[in-house]
């Protein structure tokens, strides 16, 4: 029995030697796992890509740029932003503050202020100035987005030695992304400048490496012709060059390649010209990689943050629309835009230091005329018409002409101050207006303020609508249009809607941390920035509502 019992306590004291040892080399993993984390991280937003960009144009692209990520990374083929409106400031904001305009606050590109009585811009503060240009015009940071971003969070965690610098064509595409905290955000001054510039949020002068940048002859070699990167026959997944869809550039006849750029920049704003051609794009993907080797990013020990987006695909589809030869021509020189930045990402940082994500802010309808003329139901609205008519019925109701202080961004601001003197219950008169502007030809859905405050909804349009709406910063009646109806001239696309065609982007991750794979399953804007978290094992956004895409994290 002794010797029974001796043999269990021996059994016993081994198991639990196993056991501790196992637990003890678990926890090194695990810490090891953790410290593995990325030196870099690159945030890519591509401005107006719908997702069927990487799917139409696949077996055009190169195996360097978006098939790498592909390849290489997880594809997310069902990702959608899960509110309204879709629009470039919200868009950026979204992306990495992992939240909607509900929360982060920024609604629009440009809405009206119920304090100031103004419109006000995303990105403007007039609190700074600009440094790199004289122009009033540029004066902006991120002072008007109400939550963190990851980059944030990094810093914080960091004690603020992980870098965060924000790079892009577009002011409110550098801004945003590259959070409150940011080392810098860049962006691109055209007109008679050409230069790379920021504000004096970030610093009171540029670094001698933007400067060089600055007096290189970069951006002015971009002013040269723009023809097909291959021959235009060749671009069957596209419409024709010549048709009644584009806009074009003043001073040349037809929307029609080739371009002369640097003819043509005399009557396009100078500098300006080349947003709107694929060469932004290239221009974007140049600084990047200078400001990757000038700020010495990935390093050291603390991951920094490049957030870099690619606004002149946003500018070519306004322009020329999404069936055009242009659009298909300025997603075959970005993939290989991409590739030569990754290229440089693997010899600067290092393959397997450093994790890439890539989306966009918003997605495009085709062209409405182009819609109809294959018979699909679209079409335009009449904006002037619309207000004409609803003012009529304010006044005829309730005996005031200035009770409506504001129509913008499909959204309508009543005068509160006229509704207190005239004794006005201001649920009535939204649920009035609401009653009334549905009847209009075209409106599909209406829904005022108090709706919105007091109505949970959990699907459908109503769901978008609520997660785009702000209660300090939105209108008093909002308003969604018929699909495929839009308020914009005749030629280019537009967005905005909540519709599949604006909601539906692509979602890419590869590098450092992600699995090879993809899925069909659904996946929102906001889970991006706390899948990024996760993977940095720092705290969520502050105002984040979406959640960690663990599927897609080793």
């Amino acid at each position: 029995m002794k010797q029974v019992m001796l043999l269990f306590l021996v059994l016993t004291m081994s198991f639990v030697s196993k056991a501790q040892t196992n637990a003890q080399e678990s926890q090194v993993e695990i810490i090891n796992v953790s410290n593995d984390k990325p030196k870099l991280v690159v945030g890519i937003v591509v401005d107006q890509m719908r997702y069927d960009y990487l799917t139409r144009f696949y077996h055009r692209y190169g195996e360097g740029g978006f098939k790498r990520m592909i390849n290489e990374g997880f594809n997310c083929k069902n990702n959608h932003f899960n509110y309204i409106p879709t629009k470039t400031g919200p868009g950026h904001a979204s992306v990495f503050t992992g939240t909607t305009p509900k929360t982060h606050g920024i609604i629009a590109n440009d809405w009206y202020d119920k304090q100031t009585k103004k419109m006000i811009y995303c990105a403007g503060d007039t609190s700074v100035l600009a440094v790199g240009s004289s122009s009033e015009s540029e004066r902006m940071s991120p002072h008007r987005m109400k939550t963190t971003t990851f980059a944030d969070e990094n810093r914080l965690f960091t004690q603020m030695r992980g870098k965060s610098i924000g790079v892009s064509i577009k002011d409110r595409g550098a801004v945003l992304p590259a959070g409150h905290s940011a080392n810098a955000a860049y962006w691109f001054r055209g007109k008679k400048e050409g230069n790379f510039i920021t504000s004096t949020y970030y610093m009171n002068e540029l670094p001698k490496w933007v400067q060089d940048f600055n007096e290189s002859n970069t951006v002015q070699s971009y002013l040269k012709e723009w023809n097909t990167l291959y021959d235009i026959s060749t671009y069957s997944e596209s419409g024709n060059d010549l048709n009644n869809f584009e806009l074009g550039f003043k001073g040349k006849e037809t929307a029609t390649f080739p371009y002369d750029l640097k003819k043509l920049s005399t009557q396009n704003a100078g500098f300006d010209i080349i947003k709107n051609t694929p060469y932004g794009n290239s221009i974007v993907a140049d600084f990047a990689i200078v400001a990757l080797k000038g700020e010495g990013l990935g390093k050291d020990d603390y991951t920094d943050v490049l957030t870099v987006s690619f606004s002149s695909t946003d500018y070519v589809g306004h322009n020329f629309g999404v069936n055009s030869k242009e659009i298909q021509d300025t997603y075959l020189r970005l993939d290989k835009d991409l590739e030569r930045f990754f290229n440089e990402l693997d010899a600067e940082v290092g393959k397997g230091n450093y994790t890439v994500f890539l989306t966009a802010d918003h997605g495009a309808i085709d062209v409405p005329l182009y819609l109809k003329s294959e018979k699909i139901p679209a079409g335009y609205l009449n904006f002037d018409e619309t207000r004409k008519k609803l003012s009529a019925f304010v006044l005829d109701r309730f005996k005031s002409n200035d009770l409506i202080e504001n129509i913008s961004n499909n959204q309508i601001f009543l005068n509160r101050d006229k509704l207190k003197i005239l004794g006005l219950d201001l649920t009535e008169v939204q649920q009035a207006i609401v009653n009334e502007i549905i009847g209009y030809e075209h409106v599909y859905k209406a829904y005022s303020a108090t709706t919105l405050s007091t109505t949970f909804f959990t699907n459908g349009i109503e769901a978008l609508l609520q997660n785009g709406y702000n209660q300090k910063r939105s209108g008093d009646v909002l308003v969604i249009e018929d699909p495929a109806f839009i308020s914009y001239p005749k030629t280019g696309s537009t967005h905005g809607s909540g519709l599949n065609y604006d909601t539906h982007v692509p979602l890419l991750f590869f590098g450092n941390g992600i699995k090879k794979g993809e899925t069909f399953q659904k996946t929102v804007i906001p889970d991006i920035a706390p899948t990024i978290s996760a993977l940095l094992g720092i705290s969520f956004p502050n105002g984040a509502t979406g959640k960690p895409l663990g599927f897609v994290l080793k």
